[in-house]
């Protein structure tokens, strides 16, 4: 769920419809480890399916330290976000991961390996440069948000820029397609989410209820590409795109 303690006013607790929607989120990443299973693509999509068992490990971790320490704690806090951190590194991965699936044919892994580190290093060293004059003790934490949400923008770029390779190179995988495209609206969401975070001083209804949604969103979508889409599933390449006339 990607609801941080930063996310609402100072005093908010989560309720209801938060844990509803925390515990569909992490039934729905462990479905996705499941389909994948049943559908012998644990291994093909490693670090995907990586990234949301990881996903459901912290979830239970942030649940045991949110009824422990409570939602505006500051152990609460510094979990969140040092966790949040480390899955926002295993999902840029994940995606890296479907750049070595699109250009696999091309021989290209190596560039890709190559290309994900510089990529990763840089935005660090953007995001350290950020953060480096502030005067707070709390620095390492600042970088930890800092990066996480640079990654977030420059995950949605990554996705589109797959996408238009993908329309290049008419690749007709339909669940390497479906996969892409999920990432990328999820990627689309969160990005957005974070822009409007930034720029608004206020939380209101609209932040109350849709950043939960958003982290069941990628699940549902992912765990729908294993279950349903066979891999030899292939996509006509007219359909890949319409092209208005």
């Amino acid at each position: 769920m990607r609801l941080g303690p930063g996310h609402g006013e100072k005093g908010f607790v989560l309720g209801p419809y938060e844990y509803t929607i925390w515990f569909i989120c992490t039934l729905l990443e462990v479905a996705v480890v499941v389909c994948a299973f049943r559908k012998n693509a644990i291994r093909r999509y490693a670090f995907l399916n990586a990234f949301m068992g990881a996903s459901v490990l912290i979830s239970v971790a942030r649940y045991n330290v949110l009824h422990h320490y409570g939602f505006a704690s500051k152990e609460y806090h510094y979990f969140y976000y040092y966790s949040d951190f480390l899955l926002t590194i295993v999902l840029y991965l994940a995606l890296t991961s479907l750049y070595s699936h699109v250009f696999s044919e091309l021989k290209a892994g190596q560039y890709v390996r190559l290309g994900t580190v510089v990529l990763l290093c840089g935005t660090a060293l953007f995001s350290y440069a950020v953060v480096q004059q502030s005067s707070s003790k709390l620095v390492m934490t600042h970088f930890v948000i800092e990066l996480s949400q640079n990654l977030y923008f420059v995950g949605l770029v990554l996705t589109y820029v797959l996408r238009a390779a993908v329309l290049k190179i008419r690749e007709t995988r339909t669940r390497l397609i479906q996969l892409i495209l999920s990432t990328g609206v999820y990627f689309s969401m969160s990005a957005a989410n974070f822009a409007m975070q930034n720029l608004s001083h206020s939380r209101s209804t609209l932040f109350e209820y849709l950043p939960p949604l958003f982290g069941c969103f990628l699940p549902l979508s992912w765990a729908y590409a294993f279950w349903r889409i066979p891999e030899e599933a292939r996509t006509v390449p007219s359909q890949l795109a319409v092209v208005p006339r």
